[in-house]
């Protein structure tokens, strides 16, 4: 029996340690998730950087349908007078990605920063190493007073550009942040449905306010907002477990089940939470972390979910060095188990 979902693989490009060739050997991988990278945020994605993303993966026998992501620039969620142009901007990369073939855009709606953690190298009782989150460290820093020093952002803006950005940030609520969201909404929605493409807006990660940045992403009740914000079916989910997971008060099986047909894109990772706003990233079975792997997977089928899977962060285990959450080893071990728990899940289901 063929799966409904397709098994899919992040990949950074040609500078990505993870080539193709060793993507394509990991069992049921359908294709890749990447973007055009040397475009800043807001610009227009050439058709030939485009096309050449998707002749490199179908050289591998992998396909190019899913890209993760085109960024929403900055002031688009400020709604300064610069985003008419910039949202004109963004539903022409969606006219150009759905004219090659892309069926799902993920992006995401965080102001400023679109992850966070404290550690990328935690490290873990068997030898591996992991990337890590403990709130009081973050808020311990001010960057206002540009104390930020967090791993992975030193090199995102300069202390300048952050220390502006917050400051224009001190003005937007959350319910402002929302109507910027409508506003981009009512604009790109629907570009995607007639280019053919699935919007797959991604959770808050972790998700909660932080510096005093608004984050909107959350939570169930979110969620559901975000979704009648509009109802065509071109605006849609991703579901990320480690985001939305790293807040107990989320009932990630509930969640899956309840938007399953609203879910066209799946980040299934496992986390260990260790205390209040506090976890790690661990392997991807069930039994190393806080999450029920296999309830959400059982939750996702039985709701009707076909979409795109990819296992998200993995450790880095083996001697392995790479792009922190993005290496080979631990995400292919991911991928093979959650292979398993659909077929598993479809199986008992049918």
């Amino acid at each position: 029996m063929k799966s409904m979902v397709k098994m899919t693989f992040r990949w950074y490009g040609d500078s990505d340690p993870v080539t193709l060739e060793k993507i394509r050997q990991i069992p049921k991988m359908t294709g890749i998730v990447s973007a055009v990278y040397d475009v800043p945020p807001g610009g227009v994605w050439s058709m030939e950087s485009i096309a050449a993303l998707k002749k490199k993966a179908a050289d591998n026998g992998l396909e190019f349908e899913v890209v993760e992501s085109v960024p929403v620039p900055e002031e688009i969620k400020l709604g300064s007078e610069k985003a008419p142009q910039l949202i004109e901007n963004y539903c022409e990369n969606i006219r150009r990605l759905g004219k090659a073939g892309v069926k799902c855009i993920c992006y995401n709606f965080m102001p400023v920063f679109d992850w966070l953690r404290s550690e990328l190298e935690h490290q873990q009782a068997d030898g591996a190493n992991a990337l890590a989150y403990d709130d009081a460290a973050v808020l311990a820093m001010n960057p206002l007073e540009s104390e930020l020093s967090l791993p992975g952002w030193d090199e995102s803006y300069s202390k300048e550009e952050l220390k502006e950005l917050l400051t224009r940030y001190q003005d937007i609520t959350e319910e402002r942040l929302w109507e910027n969201l409508k506003v981009f909404l009512e604009h790109v929605i629907p570009v995607a449905e007639k280019s053919g493409i699935k919007m797959a807006v991604h959770p808050d990660d972790p998700p909660w306010s932080l510096f005093g940045l608004p984050r909107i992403i959350t939570n169930e009740e979110n969620l559901e907002r975000f979704l009648k914000l509009s109802d065509s079916p071109a605006n849609g989910l991703t579901f990320c477990t480690g985001s939305l997971g790293a807040s107990k008060d989320n009932d990630l099986p509930r969640m899956a089940k309840k938007f399953a047909s609203r879910i066209y894109f799946a980040h299934l990772r496992n986390i260990l939470r260790t205390g209040d706003r506090q976890f790690e990233e661990v392997g991807h079975p069930t039994d190393c972390g806080s999450l029920d792997m296999y309830g959400i997977v059982k939750s996702l089928v039985e709701g009707g979910f076909d979409g795109y899977v990819r296992p998200d962060h993995g450790r880095m285990i083996w001697g392995e060095h790479g792009r922190y959450g993005y290496g080979l080893y631990d995400r292919a071990l991911g991928a093979a188990y959650l292979n398993g728990l659909f077929e598993a899940v479809e199986k008992d289901f049918k």
